[in-house]
């Protein structure tokens, strides 16, 4: 009997190890900049061989033109430890949702002060506390998103063959 029951054991135990690992895993970004600290907390989607960005003739996953909430699940979310500038504009302390409007050759990235949000779909634009654009250049394929925050405050967003980079100081 007492061979049954640690047979029984191991399968339940191996079992809950082999779960699969989330289609959109968590990230955390800290860095410093400067004096300030900065904290991107966000989901990384994959590309999985689909059409990322383009038209919605297109199919395309996150389509041109429309508010995205800049990675998967709940709404990415930044925290800045100070006062800060992004492209030059002025942005509180605080902790922020990210949206972004994907375009083919600029993005506009939102800052919104709903930081509580799932995915793009409560989004209210009257809640914006700021917008910026960044440029699109090519980028080796990244499969999955990727968000990056340099010690000299280059943000970074990273997917598929798109890169787009904003600054904060």
């Amino acid at each position: 009997m007492k061979k049954y029951l640690v047979i029984l054991m191991s399968v339940l135990s191996f079992g809950a190890f082999a779960q699969k690992a989330p289609a959109s895993p968590p990230a955390v970004v800290i860095q410093k900049v400067g004096k300030t600290e900065v904290m991107v907390k966000y989901a990384k989607p994959s590309v999985k061989g689909r059409l990322v960005f383009g038209t919605k003739e297109q199919k395309a996953i996150v389509p041109f033109g429309e508010v995205w909430r800049t990675g998967a699940n709940e709404a990415t979310t930044i925290e800045f430890s100070n006062d800060v500038t992004i492209q030059g504009k002025p942005l509180a302390k605080g902790v922020y949702s990210v949206f972004s409007i994907p375009g083919a050759t600029e993005w506009t990235i939102i800052f919104n002060s709903d930081p509580k949000q799932w995915g793009a779909y409560t989004y209210k634009a009257e809640k914006d506390v700021l917008r910026v654009t960044g440029k699109v250049s090519e980028h080796a394929m990244t499969e999955q998103f990727n968000i990056g925050v340099s010690p000299e405050g280059q943000i970074t967003f990273d997917w598929d063959k798109s890169s787009v980079s904003i600054y904060v100081k």
